[in-house]
């Protein structure tokens, strides 16, 4: 048994079906965190990934999202050891994939997150909600907020500017901010679509979803401060999905895998919906990590990137 990289052409037809493991995406994950896209195989397990270089410091990371090791291959681990090895690799981080629970059988260093809400689409979704949505959802019925969706949207430039003036009134860091080139690279996938709650023709709430059944993934989420429109898009976005054969909604969870407000807002859609979240932390040079000022896993990972 051998661990092999696996060839662009074939990449798709070696992962499971899921957009954040399919090259396409890795094509865009690789802009916001530049590098060398490597898609690793061995007999029952891939391993989509960065490896990355700076200053002469090698190491890898999952895609932008969630990824992993996915799969039941026992010598997986040891042989990426070897391959990290080989090729100086000083450190792995990644965050591990919720529909697969890839975190359980892993050998990595694995950190519990405050968990992410993956609703099920089953039932009377609306009867489901926490009250509060359920409120929040009618007043924006009775205000007039429609939804728009777009599969493979060919322009992303409005709801770019929404997600940038929603991060800028959050106060979000840098790493929320995506560059021009990002927005150009989603445009006109057809593993994408674009849900919009528009008001008099006003865009005030959307979201982009990655499509790959059986699973529609939350991405990236923009609103502004009106009453409802948030929910409502929310709602809709979910029986969509259900209609179209999807069986989960993934959500994903708090800022930075957090137990916050952000996630308890989530979890009000399907209160039963809370999975595990985890990720996995791995250090293939003990000395080289020391020099580099690391000491354990504890903390920014790898630490010689907090600067970065």
């Amino acid at each position: 048994m051998s661990l092999e990289e696996v060839a662009p052409s074939d990449w798709d037809a070696a992962v499971p079906a899921d957009a954040y493991l399919r090259r396409e995406y890795a094509e865009t994950a690789v802009l916001l965190d530049p590098g060398e896209l490597v898609l690793l195989h061995t007999e029952g397990t891939v391993f989509p990934c960065i490896v990355r270089e700076t200053d002469g410091t090698r190491d890898a990371t999952g895609l932008y999202g969630f990824g992993g090791p996915v799969g039941d291959s026992p010598r997986f681990y040891e042989l990426y050891e070897d391959w990290c090895r080989e090729r100086g690799l000083v450190t792995t981080f990644t965050w591990f994939h919720p529909r697969f629970q890839n975190h359980r059988p892993s050998r990595f260093h694995v950190e519990s997150r405050g968990g992410t809400v993956a609703w099920r689409l089953e039932g009377d979704l609306f009867e489901r909600l926490h009250r509060h949505h359920r409120r929040a959802v009618r007043k924006a019925e009775a205000a007039g907020i429609e939804i728009r969706i777009t599969t493979a949207p060919p322009d992303l430039g409005p709801f770019a500017r929404l997600y940038e003036r929603t991060m800028a009134e959050k106060g979000a860091t840098g790493f929320y901010y995506f560059p021009e080139e990002y927005w150009q690279s989603l445009a006109n996938r057809d593993w994408l679509v674009l849900f919009e709650a528009l008001q008099d023709g006003e865009l005030t709430a959307a979201l982009l979803g990655l499509a790959s059944k059986p699973w529609l993934h939350y991405h990236l989420g923009a609103s502004e401060r009106s009453g409802g429109a948030n929910n409502l898009l929310f709602l809709r976005t979910a029986e969509w999905a259900r209609d179209e054969g999807y069986e989960r909604f993934h959500l994903g969870g708090g800022v930075g895998g957090a137990d916050d407000s952000l996630l308890q807002f989530k979890l009000r859609f399907d209160e039963g919906g809370l999975i595990e979240s985890a990720v996995g932390k791995a250090i293939h040079d003990d000395d080289a990590y020391r020099r580099l000022g690391g000491k354990g896993f504890d903390g920014f990972f790898p630490a010689y990137r907090r600067a970065l």
